[in-house]
């Protein structure tokens, strides 16, 4: 071996030993395996390896993670708080940068004469309160004012979280998508968060633009990189070579647009080199601008978030060209989500590792999973379940408890007219037949988005049938405020979870997964990224039309319900699920992907 390659071989490993020891199946132990990383790393013209200084930034306009003080609004926020989470257990270098909102909104709903009626509180956060640091302030330019924005930083291990603030900075998804209140949210993100990370004295390795509402911090790099001197086009390529994109939705034109005009008062003031100005002048079309069609042009690197969104994502860049994703399905952070019990379970029966992925013979070890210990297992976290419930009022301002031989249905995510949470719903007789013979409670969860008045009525047309007839009532719970610990405790403590979106319309979902590895059952739609695996590996809701899927969910929670009374059964449909999705679920999983698609 020559002293070149003695040379490289330090070098790199010194730059990504946290690869080596953490992310990848098998450690790079010798010189073939370093110098094959290495020429990985120059294929794709990456400049520099992930390091302390030159980290992985990760850009979200959303994270749900209360114990860090930031609730958001659904899975994008969850995703975000997850992948930060993974990376600092596998000793990543990596910065997420985000908002911090000063306040919060929360969604009650109240029994009144006319039915039931929902409002709104809002609440203020303090970042102080959750062990943030004040670095500094920086500045941008919005509608001829020059905003000052604070800059604050929480360290967590190898990671960070990065955020801007200023108190009339509002709550997440205030204000219309293509409304000037929202474009401002975005530039602040943008502009002010890469201020922000140079303000830390850090560099950006690569960039990830976690959907288009961060388009504005590539742009930013863009036009440091141009008034700084470097050729525009060469600062272009360097950019896009520097830059994913994950997309998180299926249809481009469903996405808010801007006006130039817009653009005017918020986004040009801000940018300093001419050049970049007038490439992004010339992206308009008809006065109008879509954030995705600019952030293709920005990002070389493109990522759905499964294989089902990579293949059917509609989307095209301004030449009319349809744009290829490689997927990257999404990942949970099992720790986070799973009950202590099951995970200790699982690592003992050598099913998982000490990074939460699939051991090497895991298909032979769930074999020896037994049904008595799933039972015991799951009243175990029927248990932690009882403890958040009784904290959260229902539709009628009560507090219920789920008895511990009951079974349980649930239905938990972001209310959504293609996720169809009604469903269960369409045939009430047929509903209440199946609760009553089986013993059975169902849950529904999820908060509808201020402003969806279609999705609030069918709420309430829910609502309305539950409360007419005694035995729904007594057995159907609407629990408003949907939020993280709602979502984790009744994952642990639900037997069946119900995941019916219209297929074709959801990209990944994640709160599916966190139920599998809770050992529970999944009635679902084969959509998003249950569609990574066989539609025999869980309970399949499948049909040509509405009404046959409707059917075919009746049956599929008649046979789910039974599964929990007949032991076997239990036994080979928790076996099945596990086998098919353990691979799939793992956060670790997912940003290892990434960075194997990233060098």
């Amino acid at each position: 071996m020559t002293s070149v390659g003695r040379k490289k071989k330090v070098d790199i490993v010194k730059d990504t030993d946290f690869v080596s020891k953490n992310l990848l199946s098998h450690p790079l132990e010798n010189i073939e395996d370093v110098e094959e990383f290495y020429a990985a790393i120059n294929r794709h013209h990456l400049t520099h390896a992930i390091t302390k200084d030159r980290p992985y930034t990760y850009w979200t306009i959303e994270l749900y993670d209360k114990k860090n003080g930031i609730r958001g609004g659904g899975g994008l926020g969850v995703l975000a708080a997850d992948t930060r989470r993974v990376a600092e257990q596998s000793n990543v270098p990596f910065v997420l940068i985000t908002p911090f909102y000063p306040s919060e909104q929360h969604q009650h709903y109240e029994r009144t004469a006319d039915g039931f009626n929902n409002y709104t509180t809002h609440e203020p956060v303090e970042y102080q309160k959750y062990g943030y640091q004040l670095l500094d302030s920086v500045n941008i330019h919005c509608n001829n004012t020059l905003v000052k924005l604070d800059v604050i930083e929480k360290v967590l291990g190898s990671t960070r979280i990065l955020c801007i603030t200023e108190p009339g900075f509002g709550e997440l998804y205030s204000g219309d998508s293509g409304g000037d209140h929202r474009l401002y949210q975005e530039v602040a993100l943008g502009f002010g968060g890469y201020q922000a990370l140079k303000l830390a004295g850090l560099k950006p390795a690569i960039m990830q633009l976690n959907e288009v509402a961060t388009f504005f911090a590539a742009l930013a790099r863009l036009d440091e990189l141009a008034k700084n001197g470097m050729d525009f086009y060469e600062a272009v390529v360097y950019t896009r070579k520097h830059t994913l994109y994950t997309n998180h939705t299926l249809v481009q034109a469903a996405e808010a647009e801007f006006s130039y005009e817009q653009f005017k008062h918020y986004v040009f003031p801000n940018l300093k080199s001419l050049a970049v100005k007038q490439w992004l002048k010339d992206k308009f079309e008809n006065g109008r601008i879509k954030l995705s069609s600019v952030t293709i042009e920005i990002a070389e690197l493109r990522s759905g978030v499964s294989k089902l969104h990579a293949r059917v994502a509609n989307y095209r860049d301004l030449a009319g060209n349809k744009v290829k994703f490689k997927a990257v399905t999404n990942g949970i952070d099992i720790p986070t989500w799973t009950s202590k019990e099951v995970v200790k379970y699982l690592t003992d029966k050598g099913i998982i590792d000490k990074f939460f992925l699939p051991t090497e013979d895991y298909l032979e070890k769930i074999e020896t999973i037994d049904a008595k210990d799933i039972i015991k297992l799951k009243k175990q976290g029927r248990k932690e379940l009882n403890k958040v419930l009784a904290k959260r009022p229902n539709q009628y301002g009560k507090y219920i408890e789920i008895p511990e031989n009951a079974l349980l249905f649930d239905f938990k995510r972001r209310f959504v007219d293609y996720k169809r949470p009604w469903l269960a719903f369409s045939e009430p007789e047929r509903l209440k037949t199946i609760l009553k013979e089986h013993n059975a409670y169902y849950i529904l969860s999820g908060r509808v988005h201020e402003g969806d008045h279609k999705m609030a009525e069918k709420l309430q047309n829910i609502l309305n049938l539950v409360d007419s007839d005694p035995e729904l009532k007594r057995r159907v719970f609407y629990l408003p405020d949907y939020d993280e610990e709602l979502g984790r405790a009744l994952s642990i403590g639900s037997n069946i979870s119900i995941n019916n979106p219209v297929v074709g319309l959801e990209a990944c979902g994640t709160s599916w997964m966190k139920d599998i590895i809770n050992l529970g059952l999944l009635i679902s739609t084969h959509d998003g990224g249950v569609a990574d695996a066989a539609a025999d590996s869980y309970l399949n809701i499948h049909g040509n039309t509405e009404q046959e899927e409707i059917n075919s969910l009746y049956l599929r929670m008649e046979e789910g319900a039974a599964a929990w009374q007949h032991e076997f059964d239990l036994e080979y449909l928790i076996k099945l699920e596990l086998s098919a999705f353990l691979p799939i679920i793992s956060g670790t999983r997912m940003l290892k992907d990434y960075l194997d698609y990233l060098f």
